[in-house]
Order: C-alpha cells, then sequence, then structure tokens
C-alpha cells in the first residue's frame, strides 16, 4: 500500500477534519488532494524529488503532505520554529527546489550563505484557489522514500531520516494493535505536524482508521479544552507538559470523552502520573520512539500500565537491550536500546556512516540506555548521552555549542540541560571568555537567537574560568549539569 491508499476507500461524506470549527470530508479532502497533486506535477516535478513542507498546524498541512506524495514527490516537513539558517541547511541538504508554505519566507540572505538554487515558493492560498484536476499516475511502490524527518543530531547538524510508505503504514499498524483506533473517533492534533510523532499517531493513523482529526495550530489549554468537549475528542496524544497543564488547569468533565491519554517525546515524571490518576481516574500510557522508527517503539498496554516505564514493544516491533558488542543483555541489566521492525528507515540522507553507525548488526541503535524486566516492559534509564528533552523539542548541544563557537569573544563552549519543572529541561551554557575579552549575556542571546530557533537558545549562561576535563581533554558534562543545577537553586 502507498501512504496516500490509506484514505482512498472512505465514505466521502464521512468528517476527516475539523479546524478552527471548519469541517472537512474525506470526499472534499481527495478531491484538494488531486487538485494540489495535479499542479505540483505541473511545476515540472519529477518522481523522487523532494518538497519542502513549511507550516504550523493546519488542514492544508495534510492535503499538502497527501498531494506531495501523490503526485510522486518525497514530502520534507520542516520544523517552523527555526530560523532562516537552520531551514536553509535543510533545503541545501534535502535538495529542495519547491517549498509549500502557509505564507512565504524571506529565506535570501541564508540561501545565499549556503549557495543554495534558486527555490519557488508556493503558497497554501496560491493552491487553494485551484480549480478540480486529476493527477498522473505514478508508478511507486512501498519499499519507496515518500518523506524525510530532520532529526537533530550530535554533529551540529540535523540528519534527514528516510521513511518509506511501508515503514509509516507498518507503525499505524502496530500502533492501532496496541491501542484502539476506530471508525468514526476523534484524534486531537496538537503535536507539531512536522514531527513524526504528531503526524504518524496523531494525523495518519486515525485517518487511515477512518477517524476524524481535530487540529489546533497555537497551543492554549481553554482552547484545548473546549475542542475536546465540543466534538467529543476521543484519542489525546501529547507530551508531558500537556499532562502537568491538564493537572493545572482541567477538571474531570473537560477530559471525560477521552478513551485513552497517551504521553511521549520525553520522560514522563512519575509523580505526574500520579497525580493524573488520583485527579482523572487514569494513568496516562507512557510510550516511546524515535524518528528513525516511523517513530513509536513501545507503548504501555492500556489494561497494565506500568508508571515509570515506556511499556512494551508494539507488535511487529522488536526490542533488544544490547552492550557494547551488540549482544544481548539479561533482563533487568542496563544497555543499549535497540529496534527492528518494518518501521525502521531505510536510512539517514546523503550520510552513508551515520546510517551505518546508526542500524550495524541488523538493529536500529537508539543511543538510549535502558533495561527490560521479565514481563518485557522496558526502562529508560538515560537518554541520549548528551540530548536535552525540551517541551518535547529535542536539543542536541552542540548544534547550539556550534553556534557559540562562531563568537569572536568566546573560547570555550559547553551546552547542557537541567531539569525544569515546566518543559522537562532547560538549556544552559558554560562559555570560557578568551583573554582580554569581555562577554554580554544579552548580546550573546541576541545573537543566538538570529542562529537558532528559540527553543534552543539557553536560558541560563554561565561564564566560567576553565571546563572540567578528563585526561584527554574531554570535557565533563556530568559535573557541568551538577554545577548547573546548584547554581540555578542559588537564582
Amino acid at each position: 500500500m502507498l501512504f496516500y491508499e490509506t484514505i482512498a476507500s472512505h465514505p466521502a461524506d464521512s468528517l476527516a477534519l475539523i479546524f478552527k470549527d471548519n469541517l472537512t470530508t474525506f470526499g472534499e479532502l481527495r478531491n484538494a488532494i488531486d487538485s494540489w497533486a495535479a499542479y505540483i506535477q505541473s511545476q515540472g516535478l519529477r518522481k523522487g524529488d523532494r518538497i519542502g513542507l513549511f507550516s504550523k498546524n493546519c488542514s492544508e498541512f495534510v492535503i499538502a503532505y497527501h498531494a506531495i506524495i501523490k503526485a510522486g514527490g518525497i514530502v520534507v516537513p520542516i520544523n517552523f520554529m527555526l530560523s532562516p539558517y537552520e531551514t536553509a541547511y535543510i533545503i541545501k541538504d534535502a535538495g529542495i527546489k519547491l517549498l509549500l508554505t502557509k505564507e512565504p519566507l524571506d529565506l535570501a540572505a541564508a540561501l545565499e550563505n549556503y549557495e543554495c538554487p534558486e527555490l519557488t515558493q508556493i503558497t497554501f492560498e496560491q493552491m487553494s484557489a485551484l480549480p478540480p484536476a486529476t493527477p498522473k499516475h505514478v508508478d511507486m511502490n512501498e519499499n519507496e522514500c515518500c518523506t524525510i524527518i530532520y532529526t537533530s543530531g550530535t554533529t551540529g547538524n540535523p540528519k534527514g531520516a528516510m521513511l518509506s510508505h511501508k515503514n509509516i503504514i507498518s507503525n499505524i499498524l502496530s500502533f492501532t494493535k496496541a491501542i484502539d483506533m476506530l471508525p468514526g473517533d476523534k484524534a486531537f492534533c496538537v503535536l507539531p505536524m512536522h514531527h513524526c510523532f504528531g503526524w504518524t499517531v496523531c494525523v495518519a493513523g486515525p485517518m487511515m482508521m477512518g477517524g476524524a482529526v481535530v487540529i489546533q495550530d497555537n497551543y492554549t489549554l481553554s482552547e484545548t479544552l473546549r475542542l475536546i468537549t465540543t466534538y467529543k475528542v476521543n484519542q489525546f496524544c501529547g507530551i508531558p507538559t500537556f499532562a502537568q497543564m491538564f493537572l493545572r488547569g482541567a477538571e474531570p468533565e473537560h477530559l471525560a470523552s477521552l478513551r485513552w491519554v497517551v504521553i511521549g517525546g520525553a520522560p514522563l515524571p512519575q509523580n505526574v502520573s500520579k497525580a493524573f490518576k488520583e485527579k482523572f481516574g487514569r494513568v496516562p500510557q507512557e510510550g516511546y520512539g524515535l524518528s528513525e522508527a516511523s517513530p513509536v517503539c513501545a507503548l504501555n498496554p492500556g489494561d497494565k500500565i506500568k508508571i515509570g516505564s515506556i511499556g512494551i514493544a508494539l507488535p511487529f516491533v522488536k526490542l533488544e537491550i544490547l552492550d557494547e558488542q551488540d549482544y544481548k543483555v539479561p533482563n533487568g541489566t542496563v544497555g543499549e536500546l535497540c529496534v527492528q521492525g518494518d518501521n525502521v528507515m531505510l536510512g539517514y540522507l546523503n550520510k552513508p556512516e551515520a546510517t551505518a553507525e546508526a542500524m550495524r548488526n541488523g538493529w536500529l541503535h537508539t543511543g538510549d540506555l535502558a533495561y527490560i524486566d521479565d514481563e518485557g516492559y522496558v526502562f529508560i534509564v538515560d537518554r541520549s548521552k548528551d540530548m536535552i528533552i525540551l517541551g518535547g523539542e529535542n536539543v542536541y548541544p552542540r548544534e547550539v555549542e556550534e553556534v557559540l563557537y562562531s563568537l569572536p569573544e568566546v573560547l570555550e563552549a559547553a551546552v547542557v540541560g537541567v531539569a525544569d519543572s515546566l518543559r522537562g529541561q532547560a538549556v544552559c551554557a558554560f562559555i570560557v571568555l578568551k583573554e582580554g575579552m569581555k562577554g554580554d549575556k544579552k548580546e550573546i542571546r541576541r545573537y543566538l537567537l538570529e542562529h537558532l530557533a528559540l527553543y534552543k537558545v539557553p536560558r541560563h549562561y554561565f561564564f566560567v574560568e576553565k571546563m572540567p576535563k578528563n585526561g584527554t581533554g574531554k570535557i565533563l558534562k556530568t559535573e557541568l549539569r551538577e554545577h548547573a543545577a546548584a547554581l540555578i537553586n542559588k537564582i
């Protein structure tokens, strides 16, 4: 099955999307997809061309995603919070010449910096005015790439995880074996659609099952609760921040229509799980995934949730804990969490060495340390060594450090994450200044905001005389995390 075929057989009058209280049926959706796909083809698209998609959540995002694939292209969703320079890097790396966007982007300087060829931008408004049309059929198979998800990497630049039709569809089928997604259900999508988690679990999965998606573009608790109660939403997937906000501002009747609540993207604090059960009468089902696995790998079953665990492997997905030589370790022993299954990516675009490293010996290596108990429940001991998870967004310190190092006054820089009660972690920067130079925190922050997405910009800045290092000169970030936590407690 090809991805766009997942919605081909639903009744034309069945509800597909609800956005800003506007309702779209599957028939209307399919007609729009065909018109947009035909227009994309008229722009000279060749099979396999990569087309960027830049937008907040909206109905048009869904139309564009399907249309690009049906036209024979490969969709590259781009995080709308990225700076122009970060966006330009993805455009360069993926070879994007056509960008579908809600609003035109000013990328001229950033694209020139990367020596990118001319970029054509087409807005959703332009596409929405198109007359009905039928696209030309394009021969494709399920093992071909249909989307590229850019995920931050420890090398400082994001990597494009190539996902096939089969990868995404198999993950939907696995997830729906583990949790009920029923025709006529209404799923809530406040997670960004450019994220694999938001797209697969909140949009593509429910729609493949014949359900409708209630879309929210800008998160506010009051609007979330209004939409859930007005449309009697059955399914809610979110990050731990949402669970905390529900605890602070929602009443049990607001969530009464929800059949299940799934939390992922970052570790869910155990005290939040317990408080959620006490207030709402249910424990959120914590799960785990990564873009390279389309993304979901594990989920707590609804009838037996273990607080503190990410659950058990999804059907058709295999999880093992391996040691440094890629041998399986006994239950209860900490090692690296590794994944096998049809949901595992084709590889990283333009990065054969990174692909070989991540997918060695037939396993996708997550970089996360974990153990499995005797009942198959997985417990994450630590996230990837240096990764910071902030409100569901991944921040890799090396990327921020590279920008800091471009400042003339910076001799050394190290970025770490510390615990934060609202967003999971906060980003902290340690800086050693060059001799005789001064550092201005406000100026450094202003510079970072020009080159990085807001969520990657450190909240705390500490100027130090020297970095703690081991015998080989490697900065000891464990010590910096402890030092940062102590300093913040004094603020």
